[in-house]
């Protein structure tokens, strides 16, 4: 169990596609944070720009360290770009910045899935950090109910996965038609910009996949699944 092949084997499409996805994220932001956008508008101001479309006045767009850290806190209610997004005027930049001002608007028009997501964090937090090893000694100690209560603990994890699926996809696209709609880039910068951003929704679809994996091969080695083992 321990050093059991046939977990590597059985995660392997998961872990393939976050590589994938994870080289496909730096490739495009590489290449389009080194295209200046037309208008010449900074990460930070697009983001604004669309708060305002938006009316929504009490986010706070700031800049946060770190590589690719953006990230909006609908508790805080702060929109956070990281140094290559704030002040950047590249395609990249807007991009994301207009994705995360997507998941603000989200906040503000009470999007479902968004709300769900936000209710799902601490559990998630929880089963992030804890489920998998209460599953792991579960099965080592021939405990069910052990290993059952990391099932539960490690199936919000998978849940909250799969709920940031249409989050991400929907601010993504809430993106897509506005930065053109509000002038913030042209038609024609829409490539780079698309790139971009599909490759960080394929970061989340990866996500999604390897912690799905995971449960799956757990509840097969206990015999849950797919017949005893």
């Amino acid at each position: 169990m321990i050093f059991d092949p046939m977990y590597f084997v059985f995660l392997a499409p998961g872990l393939l596609l976050s590589l994938w996805a994870s080289f496909r994220v730096k490739r495009a932001f590489n290449k389009y944070s080194k295209v200046r956008s037309v208008t010449g508008m900074t990460g930070a101001q697009a983001a604004q720009r669309l708060l305002a479309y938006a009316g929504i006045t009490d986010v706070q767009v700031v800049a946060t360290r770190g590589r690719l850290s953006d990230h909006y806190n609908p508790v805080t209610k702060k929109l956070a770009l990281s140094e290559q997004v704030y002040g950047s005027n590249s395609v990249a930049a807007i991009g994301i910045a207009c994705h995360e001002a997507g998941h603000a608007i989200q906040h503000a028009k009470k999007y479902a899935p968004l709300w769900l997501r936000s209710t799902l964090v601490p559990m998630a937090g929880i089963g992030s950090n804890l489920g998998y090893f209460v599953m792991f000694f579960g099965l080592i100690l021939g405990s069910m109910q052990m290993f059952l209560v990391g099932v539960v603990m490690f199936s919000a994890v998978v849940l909250f996965q799969l709920v940031t699926l249409p989050v991400e996809f929907d601010a993504t696209a809430r993106a897509k038609r506005l930065a053109v709609d509000q002038g913030l880039i042209l038609q024609t910068e829409r490539v780079g910009m698309d790139r971009v951003l599909n490759a960080a929704a394929m970061t989340y679809v990866a996500a999604a996949v390897t912690s799905l994996l995971t449960l799956v091969y757990f509840l097969m080695r206990a015999g849950l699944l797919g017949g005893r083992d």
